[in-house]
């Protein structure tokens, strides 16, 4: 049975899987969403046989249906090969009590490989199933680690050009290295002066720019995005969490059936709704912890049904979190708004206007799947230090806010028998500085890369490919512009 996508602020209107690839983002502002979720009709017991990229075509051959069985294994074959380097793509860890699904082992080192890896691929076979003939241009907005990974994935991809826009002094120093180094005729990278919410903005105010898009396809160009609000993003994530309870099944530390509980660090909410999207496929899910740094503002959401941009933005040593506009949570209010688009119009309309919106009683009830807490700077540096102390795995700054929140989640409501896996987004070499100081304060004198070596001796790990590759790679982009430029940047990138 056939799976269309419509806008969440739509009319109703459907498009087809490649169709919403393509464009990214809805015409009317909305975000794509399936007009059902289909069901994971394999056996366990024949999943816990598979390989990654089996599982990985069971999981998206469900929401991809239009993409006939070849395109979608061919795409599958291209994105999860040897650039991870990893056998299992995703592989368990088992640590201080919870499973640590390891999303970190391709190109760029961060968990947005696992998606980013595969979408070129699937918006270049999009394209040509919709007889695009335009140029496509994938514009991003990234807290760190999107940004590398799109343009990893779309670098010198034919009939593909990518700007990425992060906020300078946003991210941390490996990050913004991996993407000022980056390589490709067909990429660009721009620091904005302002945060991630500005960059995420300003990107989408230039997408709803019908006069733009319209000098764009007189050029020879429409836009597409790489964030986590275009669905092939997002389907490709769902993958992971089947993989990884199949997983539990085949080594006997679950049984078929047992519920777990999913944490996930969370910044834009687009991977812990793929968790959310597989178990409503079925997968025996439990709690969906939603692990926030201290922004809150999702925290905030769950405990009042409020919620509130309008806070001060504050850094951290957890970029990739550090957003107060968290665009995919717009694709649950959907949902918990009984799949009304003028309720999400509204809510949407006065995020926009006033910075928050409040959930009804009855929304607030649909979210009893959920779990959210926030772990402090002192916490998430605490769970690093005790996480290597009693076991010598050493985790990054975005797991050990998800580690702080499972230990808060345990203590408040005693649920200590259910097996939890901890989605482990980014590896601790992408933020090396932080986790060493979290250990032990006197390596902080050492340079980025003195530490990078001295945390391959302490956890003795091989240092990333990633990593090696970024010592002595030339700077090849330096634009910087404000907020209200970014339309020009990218007007002035494609000759227009």
């Amino acid at each position: 049975m056939e799976v269309l996508y419509r806008s969440t602020r739509g009319k109703g209107e459907t498009v087809t899987a490649s169709q919403a690839i393509l464009q990214g983002l809805a015409k009317d502002g909305g975000l794509f969403v399936p007009n059902r979720i289909p069901e994971l009709d394999v056996p366990m017991e024949k999943l816990s046989a598979m390989s990654y990229q089996e599982m990985a075509y069971e999981v998206m051959s469900r929401f991809f249906t239009d993409f006939t069985e070849e395109e979608l294994k061919n795409c599958i074959a291209k994105a999860y090969d040897n650039k991870f380097d990893t056998e299992e793509i995703a592989p368990l860890t088992k640590a201080g009590g919870a499973y640590y699904l390891e999303l970190f082992h391709g190109a760029t080192i961060a968990f947005k490989d696992m998606a980013l890896s595969i979408l070129p691929h699937l918006m270049t076979v999009s394209a040509r199933k919709n007889g695009v003939k335009n140029e496509i241009v994938i514009l991003t907005a990234t807290s760190g680690d999107t940004g590398k990974a799109a343009l990893s994935g779309f670098a010198d991809v034919p009939g593909t050009r990518i700007i990425v826009f992060y906020p300078q002094h946003g991210v941390s120093p490996i990050q913004e290295k991996q993407m000022v180094t980056q390589k490709g005729k067909n990429t660009h990278v721009v620091a904005i002066h302002g945060n991630f919410d500005d960059a995420q903005t300003g990107v989408k105010k230039i997408f709803n720019d019908t006069e733009l898009a319209k000098e764009l396809e007189e050029e020879g160009f429409q836009f597409s995005s790489a964030n986590s609000i275009n669905i092939g993003r997002l389907v490709p994530q769902v993958v992971y969490y089947v993989y990884a309870y199949a997983n539990l099944v085949k080594n006997g530390e679950i049984t078929d059936g047992e519920k777990i509980n999913v944490t996930v660090p969370t910044g834009n909410f687009g991977n812990i709704l793929a968790a959310f999207y597989a178990k409503q496929m079925g997968l025996p899910i439990a709690k969906l912890i939603c692990a926030s740094k201290e922004n809150k503002v999702l925290y905030d959401f769950f405990r009042t049904g409020v919620y509130d941009r309008n806070r001060e933005f504050i850094l951290t040593t957890s970029p990739s979190m550090d957003i107060l506009i968290s665009s995919n949570l717009e694709r649950l209010i959907y949902r918990i708004a009984g799949e009304n688009p003028e309720k999400n119009r509204e809510l949407m309309a006065s995020l926009s206007a006033g910075g928050k919106y409040e959930i009804t009683e009855e929304m607030r009830f649909s979210l009893e799947d959920f779990y959210g807490n926030y772990a402090s700077e002192k916490e998430t540096a605490a769970a690093i230090s005790k996480m290597y102390g009693d076991t010598g795995y050493v985790i990054d700054t975005h797991t050990a806010v998800a580690s702080a929140v499972y230990e808060k989640y345990k203590e408040e409501t005693k649920d200590l028998e259910t097996k939890t896996v901890i989605a482990s987004t980014a590896s601790p070499y992408k933020f090396t500085r932080s986790v060493l100081a979290a250990i032990d304060s006197s390596y902080d004198k050492l340079s980025d890369f003195d530490q990078i070596d001295e945390l391959s001796r302490i956890s003795n790990t091989a240092i990333p490919r990633a990593i090696e590759e970024i010592r002595t790679a030339p700077v090849l982009h330096t634009t910087e512009c404000d907020v209200d430029e970014m339309d020009g940047i990218v007007k002035r990138f494609l000759g227009i």
